[in-house]
């Protein structure tokens, strides 16, 4: 951050209640009590976090919020029989009642070949330190100096920016243990801390508001408040006067922080849960032309303050670097331990979701883009779902604004774009060199041939 000094701390061992030995402790008396209870196999998360969040609107503290959270889950294998069961207490007796809990309801679930702890082959054994682990030595004070800091820049950039659905500055905090029968336990701290700030136009009557945002593993990463702050403005205040569109076909450009959801509707399609249960429009896509020649997808989990960064994941599996898309080819799934087994293939790591996908792009940044575009829709919000997972059927409400000669002219509302998914992947012109990498899918502005556009 530059414009408010945030100051990174060494992790002391008071700032959660319980060490990561003391963590760890709690796992062991999970799988004890559940080995003497008859399982034959059993998995823990132990876990605590803690967090503060503080809103600010018109310059005034609207929330406070502060959270402190523990839990433990079990999961108990009876042969092929599963059951789960979870509390926020760390007593000796409340473990004991929460494994018999989840005892009964193994014994009383129907078989499942495919349930069971992760196969003890895959498990992680060594890794490095992440660097994901950040604290934010943040008073309720300074929290409320930097949302009205940010309020305040964003509603400076245009006199026409009139309310604000205010500035929220937040701080996580969580550690976690996971162990289970097969001899693994593991677990680290992880931080994500953000600033949020969201404004309110208005011009002849007709409102608009769009938003900005900031999140890191440290405070030290954060763009500044002001910055974020004025962002936010001129991005409300460049929505003023928006115009409906008649409709047609153009090319589409997606603005980086939504074209991420084009790579999260492609996750989703190549999960495991959704190709066992045959409810994807990918299915038996390996090895298979899905996006454009030039479009390739690696998963990296093991990127330094990565937001998804892990060295293994849900189920103690190591986690690596893949491509999970070359040159537009399907080279492989997303798959947990149990979908695995359903498709009769191997977990890749990915209990618990994906892991940094970092999507290739070109040297174009935004306005090249724009240019290339020549004349079509830049989209910068969507609304509603309208995306049908087993046909790749695809229809969004959008705004954003009409380009015309590569600039933009100017803004629109009440749009819908609409196509297929499996099209739209082949016809997917170039990727910006602008990254979002604020959340797990690094992705650059995605301009795509044609689109229905469907205005008045």
């Amino acid at each position: 951050m530059t414009d408010s000094a945030a100051t990174t701390l060494a992790a002391p061992a008071t700032r959660f209640p319980l060490t990561s030995d003391g963590l760890s402790a709690v796992a062991d008396g999970v799988l004890s009590a559940a080995r003497t209870g008859g399982a034959t196999a059993a998995e823990t998360e132990v876990s605590q976090a803690f967090g503060l969040s503080v809103t600010v609107r018109k310059g005034e503290a609207e929330t406070i919020a502060y959270n402190r959270d523990k839990g433990i889950g079990v999961t108990i294998y009876v042969g092929a029989r599963r059951g789960h069961a979870s509390t926020a207490d760390f007593s000796d007796g409340a473990i004991r009642d929460t494994v018999a809990k989840a005892l009964a309801i193994a014994r009383y679930t129907a078989e499942d070949d495919c349930a069971g702890l992760a196969d003890p082959k895959l498990l992680a054994r060594n890794w490095t330190d992440l660097d994901l682990y950040h604290p934010w030595d943040l008073s309720v004070e300074a929290a409320i100096e930097l949302g009205r800091e940010c309020e305040a820049s964003a509603l400076a950039v245009d006199r026409r920016l009139t309310n604000s659905d205010g500035a929220t500055v937040s701080l996580h905090e969580a550690q976690f243990v996971y162990a289970n029968t097969h001899g693994f336990s593991g677990g680290y701290a992880t931080s994500r801390h953000g600033i949020y700030c969201s404004v309110i136009g208005e011009e002849d009557g007709a409102m608009q508001r769009d938003d900005w945002y900031t999140v890191a593993r440290s405070p030290n990463d954060l763009e500044g408040a002001v910055k974020v702050g004025r962002i936010a403005g001129e991005r409300t205040a460049s929505r003023l006067g928006a115009r409906q569109l008649s409709t047609l076909e153009c090319p589409v450009l997606y603005e980086a922080p939504i074209a991420t959801g084009l790579i999260g509707h492609y996750v989703n399609a190549t999960s495991g849960g959704s190709l066992y249960r045959k409810s994807s429009f990918l299915l038996d896509s390996q090895g298979k032309q899905v996006f454009a020649p030039h479009v390739t997808i690696r998963e990296d989990p093991h990127l330094s303050r990565g937001q998804a960064s892990a060295p293994f994941d849900d189920e103690g599996v190591a986690t690596r670097r893949r491509d999970v898309v070359s040159d537009g080819v399907v080279q492989g799934y997303f798959l947990g331990s149990y979908s695995a087994r359903k498709l009769k293939l191997v977990s890749t790591g990915n209990a618990g979701g994906n892991h940094n996908l970092v999507v290739s792009h070109g040297e174009d940044d935004l306005p090249a883009l724009l240019s290339r575009m020549g004349r079509g829709v830049l989209v910068t919000e969507l609304l509603g779902q309208g995306v049908n997972p087993v046909t790749g059927d695809y229809s969004r409400g959008a705004a954003g604004y009409w380009v015309e000669g590569g600039q933009i002219a100017y803004p629109v509302e009440e749009i819908t774009i609409a196509g297929n998914l499996n099209r739209m992947y082949r016809d997917i012109v170039a990727i910006g060199s602008d990254v979002d990498r604020r959340g797990s899918r690094h992705c650059g502005s995605v301009l795509i041939g044609a689109m229905t556009v469907a205005g008045n």
